[in-house]
């Protein structure tokens, strides 16, 4: 084996088993069921295009306002309300196509890989992680070490990079992915020190959102896996 051969195998050995169990399931769903293996995701795309073209309308921003625009300073109940929209809100001050293209690919993946439910109720607790943590931050208070600028409470908390970024952590855990989960943690808390705004912040609390739910997850399964095994050895033996 040559000396320019040996780190090329060896990268080729990495991308399988960090994404090899990834990449076959995304492509034997999208070759057997095309565009219907993703419905939800198309859906999610055509509603926040939607939103994009109805905001940037004289008529339509005061309504994409109403349904879907979420802010610290919002009572509790009306931002509850407004979250599950407010993911496919894009926000005004970045370009339509970034967030087309996280919920495209993204989304995609893990409705391949998770279900569509799953997704969704993935990309909402991330989300609402977010929500709720800009709210406790602006509460406490600048001089608190995850507190919030008093004026972070009329910043418009909409956009799907928060659901985004708790989807991809989840789909590599459960994938196998560890390497590229580690990845999604890091550029995060890089995007929280170079960029100290509430986005970056949210961001950091919808991966602690879906971290809990990990760890909750991989208790049950651990929990049941010494119940049945348990079960196992204490059963009487099958008499034949």
């Amino acid at each position: 084996m040559t000396e320019t051969a040996a780190p090329a195998s060896a990268v080729r050995r990495f991308a399988h088993r960090e994404w090899g169990a990834l990449y076959a399931r995304v492509r034997d769903a999208l070759r057997t069921r095309k565009w219907r293996a993703i419905p939800l995701t198309l859906l999610a795309v055509a509603l926040c295009a939607t939103f994009q073209v109805v905001q940037n309308q004289s008529w339509g921003y005061q309504f994409v306002q109403d349904i879907g625009s979420v802010r610290s300073g919002d009572p509790l109940l009306l931002s509850l309300v407004r979250t599950p929209l407010s993911l496919f809100v894009p926000a005004l001050d970045l370009p339509v196509w970034g967030a087309l293209a996280q919920i495209l690919l993204v989304f995609g993946i893990a409705e391949i890989c998770l279900g569509r439910w799953k997704t969704l109720f993935l990309a909402y607790v991330a989300t609402l992680s977010g929500t709720m943590y800009a709210r406790l931050g602006v509460a406490l208070g600048p001089d608190n070490p995850i507190g919030l600028p008093e004026g972070d409470k009329n910043v418009m908390d909409t956009g799907p990079s928060a659901a985004v970024v708790g989807l991809a952590l989840y789909v590599c855990w459960r994938m196998g992915a560890r390497w590229t989960a580690g990845a999604v943690v890091v550029a995060m808390v890089v995007e929280v020190i170079v960029k100290t705004n509430l986005a970056g912040k949210e961001h950091i609390a919808a991966l602690l959102g879906v971290f809990v739910l990990m760890l909750i997850e991989a208790a049950v399964r651990r929990s049941r896996e010494r119940g049945g095994q348990s079960f196992g050895e204490g059963a009487p033996p099958i008499q034949s």
